[in-house]
């Protein structure tokens, strides 16, 4: 392809560390922001903005620590304030601390809005244009490449766009590569930030890089990044998975593969978008948060179909509901299995986890007893080891790895201590095994039973993990009278992971019946073991 033809370069300029921390709950520590800045750069986001230098320790020996690392891809960006009205910018302490930080590239905010300047920095509105251009010139004295962002800029914009122009001017005379338009606030509309970002190309021109950085309050980020990149903005800034203060900044894990897969323009070099799912999970796991499953493009739940006329669907063309290959970002179709599933769920499903060749009267009679369970108060959607063995146990020559001939389990209270005791009497092929154990509670004292009676013939049951136990109740308004769901997730201690569910109106009956399928599922001889977890 000549030069002429290739795509437009969008620039991606990735504020999760800065930004982005400034979600309620999320803490990064130092060490936190190098392993996102590391992925963030094994992703090829061409600008990664570190923190505010000036404005806490923990920034400053974020970048101190830095200096160290060499990206392949990324440029790291500390981010600042204009100098404060009284200072030249040698002497303001914030600005200094952005020449400190040691990067090629800095970002720096200013006012934007006749209101900002008057009424916050209560200053003239000539005093405000010097302060950005001497502060972006000041840095670029200093060797530093300047990213400007307009902040309010679109508020700014509606009072008086003459002056919003003026200061976008101001960066501009002192050296800023980019000028970056920032929906602040975040009420703006697409409508609205495609028609202002249009004007602003066309006053610049082509020569000058114009650039979106937008906020959820309306729940359009994403939106408003796509219209003002469809009115020539070429630069987009956002976090990983939206995070960031109030509702969120624009989501990089939407934008990117919208810019590249719809609007046919390039973000990322050649090859990285199929990483996009795995960055996603690794920044909600470093968070400490849990991951949105229903994220376009990189949730769990972005490419699963629970429906059966989909399922049916699907399996005559893989494009009858999805809009893209999930491959295309690392992501994978899912079947789902519940109460709305047809025989194809069920087939599809018995061929992802191993069972192939299932035959139409069995899949009719999983298709069943399915919709049967999920009455009873079952969920099958995220218990993928308890449908694989509702098949396997309809299929012939099923042979149970144990059951069940009787359990007990008693709770008692005595002042402030308590005890918790469970016995458990299984067959096992040919023997009988009946054992008991004590715990925290009940559960955990069925859990360890459970274990004292398979372990000897079993040894990897040492290594089984619970990873969760979730309990829900299901129709409240019969109060202690309700069914019970109990959902477990597992993990065996190397790098397979499954979850089983019980449900009944005796909590224990639930979480035997969890428990059990979850030690079945992991030791009974099968097709496939359980898929490493993404």
């Amino acid at each position: 392809m000549s030069a002429s033809l290739q795509p437009t370069l969008v620039e991606v300029f990735d504020t999760t560390l800065r930004d982005g921390s400034q979600r309620e709950g999320i803490s990064y520590s130092v060490e936190d922001k190098l392993r996102i800045a590391r992925k963030l750069d094994d992703l090829g986001v061409m600008f990664i903005e570190g923190g505010w230098p000036g404005s806490n320790p923990k920034d400053a020996a974020f970048f101190e620590r830095v200096r160290s690392e060499k990206f392949k891809t990324a440029k790291l960006v500390a981010f600042g304030a204009t100098r404060r009205a009284k200072l030249k910018p040698q002497d303001d302490p914030s600005v200094q601390a952005l020449v400190a930080a040691g990067t090629e590239v800095c970002s720096i905010f200013g006012k934007s809005s006749t209101l900002q300047a008057l009424e916050v920095l209560r200053i003239t509105l000539e005093e405000n244009l010097a302060i950005i251009e001497d502060t972006v010139a000041y840095l670029r004295s200093q060797g530093k490449r300047v990213i400007y962002d307009a902040e309010h800029f679109f508020d700014g914009y509606d009072a008086d766009p003459v002056y919003a122009l003026k200061t976008l001017a101001a960066a501009q005379k002192g050296g800023a590569e980019s000028l970056v338009l920032c929906d602040t606030n975040g009420g703006h509309l697409p409508w609205q930030v495609e028609a202002i970002v249009k004007a602003v190309c066309a006053h610049f021109g082509p020569s000058q890089r114009i650039g979106i950085h937008a906020h959820d309050d309306t729940g359009c980020g994403v939106a408003n990044s796509m219209a003002a990149i469809r009115a020539g903005a070429t630069h987009v800034q956002g976090t990983i998975n939206g995070y960031g203060e109030r509702c969120g900044n624009a989501n990089l894990c939407v934008i990117i593969p919208n810019i590249e897969l719809k609007l046919g323009m390039r973000a990322l070099p050649a090859g990285a978008l199929p990483h996009l799912h795995e960055i996603a999970r690794f920044v909600a796991e470093v968070a400490n948060l849990a991951p949105d499953e229903h994220m376009a493009y990189v949730g769990n739940s972005a490419f699963a179909h629970k429906g059966g006329v989909h399922v049916a669907a699907m399996q005559r063309h893989p494009d009858a509901y999805q809009h893209i290959d999930p491959v295309k970002v690392g992501n994978a179709m899912r079947v789902v299995v519940s109460e709305l599933s047809g025989r194809a769920n069920i087939v599809e499903k018995a061929s992802q986890l191993g069972l192939t060749g299932l035959d139409d009267a069995t899949g009719a009679k999983v298709v069943e007893l399915i919709k049967a369970k999920e009455n009873e108060g079952y969920s099958y959607e995220a218990a993928e080891a308890s449908v694989m063995l509702l098949v396997r146990r309809l299929t012939a020559n099923f042979q149970p790895l144990f059951t069940l001939v009787d359990y007990r389990a008693t709770v008692s209270r005595h002042g402030d201590s308590h005890l918790a005791q469970a016995t458990i009497k299984l067959n096992i092929g040919q023997h009988e095994v009946h054992t008991a154990a004590e715990g925290n509670g009940p559960v955990n004292a069925f859990d360890q039973a459970l274990r004292k009676a398979l372990e000897p013939l079993f040894p990897q049951v040492a290594d089984i993990q619970l990873l969760d136990y979730k309990v829900r109740i299901l129709d409240s308004s019969k109060g202690t009278r309700a069914v019970t769901r109990v959902l477990i997730d597992w993990h065996d201690g190397k790098e397979h992971y499954w979850s089983t569910v019980g449900a009944s109106t005796n909590i224990l009956d639930a979480t035997w019946l969890a428990l059990a399928d979850g030690y079945e599922f992991i030791l009974s001889p099968q097709p496939s073991k359980p898929e490493a977890k993404a």
